[in-house]
C-alpha cells in the first residue's frame, strides 16, 4: 500500500506533484496515531523506515502498478485495489515504485512499546502487503467513519479497537472453547472500577486506567470486565454516558451542548450521534416528548 509517512525517515520521489486531504488524530501521547489521506501522481519511489508499526486499509482506487521490496526481496508486484490490508513492522526498511496512482487509505500507527494485549506480537510478523482481511477492514473502517463524522474517538474505544487489530494482524484469533470461564469481577473491585467511571465521566477514560483501578493486566481486566457486565469497557462507559444524558435532559436548564461537555463527548454532534445510535432518537426530541415539561 502507498502512503506518505508521518512518521520516520521517509523520502519520497515524485515525477507530479502530490495531492492530499488529510483528517488525522492521535492517543496516549502519540502511541496510536490514526492518518486519513488521499493520494495521486503519475509516478513515485518511495523508501523509509518507521519507529511505529504501520497497518493501511485501502479506501479505494487504483494503481497501476505497485511493487514492494524489503531487505533485497519482492514482498509484492502487482496492484493496490479497495479493501486490501497492509502491515509494516516498526523499524522495518520498504522500498516501494508506484505507477497511476489515485488511492484514498486509512493508516493506523502504533508505538510497539504501548502496553495493550495483542500487540507484543506484532514485532514478530514480517511486513504483509495487500492481503485481504475483512475483520481488519471493518475494525479501520468504523474508526474511519468516526472520525469522517468529525468525532475523536474515546481513548478507551480506540485501546479496544487496536488489541483487536494487534490480534487479529498477529494470527491470535484462535477458536476458543464456548464453555471457557475467564472469570468476574469481585463486587468490590466492580464497585471500585464502576466509582472510578462515573467520578471521570467527563473525563477522557482509557483502559490503562481502569485497568490499574482494579489491580490486573489490561488484558485480564477486559475479559473479565465483559464476562461481569456482558459488555466491553469501552461500550459499557459509552452507555453510562447516555443513561446520564436520559436524567440530565429532563433538566430544560441545561442546554444539549452542555450536556454533552459533561459527560465527556468530544462535541454537541458527537453526543447527538452517539444518543441517537443507541437510543434511536436524538437528544433533541427525546428532551421534547420524555421531560416533565413537554
Amino acid at each position: 500500500m502507498s502512503f506518505r509517512p508521518l512518521l520516520g525517515d521517509g523520502r519520497i520521489r515524485a515525477r507530479d506533484e502530490e495531492t492530499a486531504s488529510l483528517r488525522t488524530a492521535s492517543w496516549i501521547g502519540s502511541s496510536v496515531v490514526f492518518d486519513s489521506r488521499r493520494w495521486a501522481c503519475q509516478e513515485a519511489e518511495l523508501r523509509w523506515t518507521a519507529p511505529h508499526h504501520l497497518i493501511v486499509l485501502t479506501d479505494g482506487g487504483s494503481t497501476s502498478r505497485t511493487s514492494i521490496r524489503t531487505e533485497g526481496k519482492t514482498l509484492y508486484d502487482g496492484q493496490d485495489r479497495p479493501g486490501v490490508v497492509t502491515f509494516v513492522p516498526a523499524g522495518a526498511e520498504r522500498i516501494g515504485f508506484y505507477r497511476d496512482v489515485d488511492l484514498s487509505y486509512s493508516a493506523l500507527w502504533i508505538d510497539p512499546a504501548l502496553a495493550l494485549p495483542g500487540l507484543e506480537r506484532l514485532r514478530e510478523i514480517p511486513a504483509l502487503v495487500n492481503r485481504s482481511d475483512a475483520v481488519t477492514g471493518t475494525l479501520l473502517r468504523s474508526l474511519c467513519t468516526e472520525m469522517s463524522f468529525g468525532h475523536r474517538p474515546d481513548t478507551v474505544y480506540v485501546e479496544h479497537l487496536v488489541c483487536l487489530i494487534g490480534l487479529r494482524m498477529a494470527g491470535l484469533q484462535e477458536t476458543r472453547s464456548p464453555t471457557a470461564n475467564h472469570g468476574r469481577l469481585g463486587r468490590r473491585t466492580f464497585e471500585r472500577v464502576r466509582d472510578y467511571i462515573d467520578a471521570n465521566m467527563a473525563s477522557d477514560i482509557s483502559l490503562s486506567e481502569v485497568a490499574a483501578i482494579a489491580g490486573m493486566p489490561i488484558d485480564t481486566f477486559a475479559r473479565r470486565f465483559k464476562e461481569t457486565t456482558g459488555r466491553p469497557p469501552y461500550a459499557y462507559i459509552l452507555e453510562e454516558r447516555v443513561r446520564r444524558a436520559e436524567v440530565l435532559l429532563g433538566d430544560t436548564s441545561m442546554t444539549i451542548g452542555a450536556i454533552a461537555f459533561r459527560l465527556g463527548f468530544s462535541s454537541q454532534s458527537h453526543f447527538t450521534t452517539t444518543f441517537r445510535r443507541l437510543k434511536g432518537i436524538t437528544p433533541r426530541a427525546y428532551r421534547l416528548h420524555f421531560s416533565p415539561e413537554s
